[in-house]
């Protein structure tokens, strides 16, 4: 059976990050901190084989991914990977978004889109990625909610348990680097 290997990262940590700020659709800007996690990443993803990287077209994500993988790997944007559309509270504290999260399993934050939208276009990307890039090693550079969406998708988990369980709710300042995934034909 052919499969392709997925290792997902997060952008790394952005100003709107160290405000406590949901960014959403917002292009975001990266910190000298999320720099600097981009930069140590390079060097520690350096021979590991990636055949191509995606990254969402969000600036945070395309600035992260340049950072990672320049002068080594093929990058490409796809606004399928794009984070939740918070809509109207876009630019909100995240924590407040945390503490609704499972509210919008199903249904759209306000002007906005839910978790399962996210999962529409994670599976519409997952698809494409399974015909064009079978047996590859391929990067992903995004955000929270896809990576939700990949352990719905990828792991069987249910939408609570991914959100509940996320790492994210337990070290909100934290970033964690490389999550992998097997994507089965």
């Amino acid at each position: 059976m052919k499969s392709v290997n997925i290792t997902y990262f997060v952008h790394g940590t952005t100003t709107d990050n160290e405000k406590g700020i949901a960014t959403g659709w917002s292009p975001g800007e990266l910190s000298e901190l999320g720099r600097k996690q981009c930069m140590e990443l390079r060097e520690s993803i350096r021979n590991k084989g990636f055949d191509v990287a995606f990254c969402s077209d969000l600036k945070r994500a395309v600035d992260s991914a340049a950072i990672m993988f320049r002068d080594s790997v093929n990058i490409i944007q796809d606004r399928r990977l794009r984070e939740v559309n918070l809509g109207d509270l876009t630019r909100v504290d995240s924590k407040k978004i945390d503490s609704i999260m499972l509210e919008h399993i199903n249904k759209p934050f306000p002007k906005g889109e839910s978790c399962k939208d996210v999962e529409k276009r994670i599976l519409s990307f997952l698809n494409d990625l399974s015909k064009k890039y079978p047996e590859k090693n391929v990067a992903i550079v995004a955000h929270r909610v896809p990576q939700l969406a990949l352990e719905v998708l990828i792991n069987k988990k249910s939408w609570e348990q991914a959100i509940v369980e996320d790492w994210r709710l337990k070290q909100p300042k934290e970033w964690k680097p490389g999550w992998k995934y097997e994507l089965e034909k």
